[in-house]
């Protein structure tokens, strides 16, 4: 029902922004923009899921094997004392606990081409557990707004980026992203946990989140005591390695239950390509509203008013060059790419907005296009309060990328 409303509040307001700048400002080709915005964004959609179906199959037919060999069963036993208190509603030992393990443990490395579809396939084990299929459960609202505030602890893309437009040091923003994606996903699984009425001062989640600001901390170190060239290639190497690792590690298992290797694979690439398939009218759908809302100009609006805004009440404003890419990430991935891209050209990489913008886009995931890639994977039409929650962590995350960027580099 959210989506509904925030679906059509996107036509709405690029119509009467696209009506005012054609009266007002006499903008003729503003209405042609949208429309050829709405093409655009609705073959992304269709590339999106195209895209997408090769890597699905591929990490679906690993997964199938994984999970006959056992493997993901013995994951699941390794994570349930932490995951029973955070998905109190799964059974003991379920496989989807080692999903969601493998999911979580992907996106923390920053392994797009296989968290994905480690979700996905987690999304499908807990709607088999969903007693009511077109609303989504507890455990999924957990699991997506988890997903959403995009913990990351390698943001190999983000230093990619900086290192090609000339950062003297593009590994810099590496704990400033730490601390700011850390806050993001702190304050989803808190205000979930409120929501659910899961207590967070047990024992197991304590540990938990003890023991990830130690491990940050310890991230942090490392990459600060190596120059960036070194730091890209570790961090590169040890993600790649260990992807090679989990894949081999799957294939074992199989083997050692004398599975049909190759019959096990093809099984679960016919599940990832069905997968692949049923995502694509829900791409379409909030890839359009997203683009007719950009094209429009609406953006430009709201940042041209923050500016005002700031600058009218006599604060400092060198931020406001970095809200294009906060405001734009939970939209899309892509446009907030290109924002931090732009940012980074037109001000400098190690600028203050620069670094900002950097901050911002490795800070939290795009929640609009994570919730109908997963939602819409299996039929999820009452997203509940998932699409709140997970707003309120990408605005805790911006506050936290704005403040950490003034306490690191201003």
């Amino acid at each position: 029902m959210v989506l509904n409303y925030i679906w059509i509040a996107f036509f709405l307001i690029a119509f009467v922004v696209a009506l005012g700048k054609l009266i007002f400002v006499g903008d003729t080709v503003v209405f042609t923009n949208i429309i050829n915005a709405t093409f655009d964004s609705a073959k992304t959609g269709f590339e999106i899921s195209l895209g997408l179906t090769g890597v699905l199959s591929l990490w679906l037919g690993i997964m199938k094997i994984g999970e006959k060999g056992g493997l993901i069963q013995a994951l699941a036993r390794a994570a349930s004392p932490v995951f029973s208190k955070l998905f109190p509603d799964l059974p003991k030992d379920h496989p989807v606990t080692g999903s969601i393990f493998m999911n979580f443990s992907a996106n923390l490395l920053g392994l797009d081409n296989a968290a994905t579809p480690m979700g996905l396939k987690a999304m499908q084990q807990l709607q088999e557990l969903n007693p009511q299929k077109e609303s989504a459960s507890n455990s999924m609202i957990m699991f997506l707004c988890i997903n959403a505030s995009g913990l990351t602890l390698i943001p190999i893309t983000v230093m990619m980026y900086r290192a090609q437009l000339g950062a003297a040091n593009p590994s810099d923003v590496f704990l400033p992203i730490l601390l700011a994606t850390l806050t993001s996903t702190l304050v989803a699984v808190l205000v979930v946990c409120f929501k659910q009425k899961i207590n967070v001062f047990q024992k197991n989640l304590l540990l938990l989140f003890g023991g990830i600001i130690v491990f940050v901390g310890g991230i942090g170190w490392l990459f600060n005591s190596l120059n960036e060239e070194n730091a890209s290639l570790y961090s590169t190497l040890f993600a790649n390695a260990l992807l090679f690792t989990i894949i081999c590690g799957f294939i074992v298992s199989g083997i050692r239950k004398k599975l049909n290797i190759y019959d096990a694979f093809i099984e679960g690439a016919k599940e990832g390509f069905h997968t692949a398939i049923t995502i694509i009218p829900y791409l379409v759908a909030v890839l359009v509203g997203i683009g007719v809302f950009r094209a429009s100009g609406a953006m430009d609006f709201i940042i041209d008013g923050i500016y005002w805004t700031v600058a009218t009440v006599g604060l400092d404003t060198q931020f406001v060059g970095g809200l294009p890419t906060l405001l734009m990430k939970p939209l899309s991935g892509s446009g907030a790419r290109g924002m931090m891209i732009d940012a980074m050209q037109t001000y400098g990489a190690d600028s203050f907005v620069g670094r900002l913008a950097s901050i911002a886009q490795g800070t939290t995931d795009t929640t609009f296009y994570v919730v109908a890639l997963y939602f819409g994977s299996v039929g999820i039409r009452n997203t509940r309060y998932t699409i709140q929650t997970s707003l309120l962590a990408d605005l805790a995350g911006a506050i936290a990328a704005i403040a950490i960027t003034y306490i690191f580099f201003n």
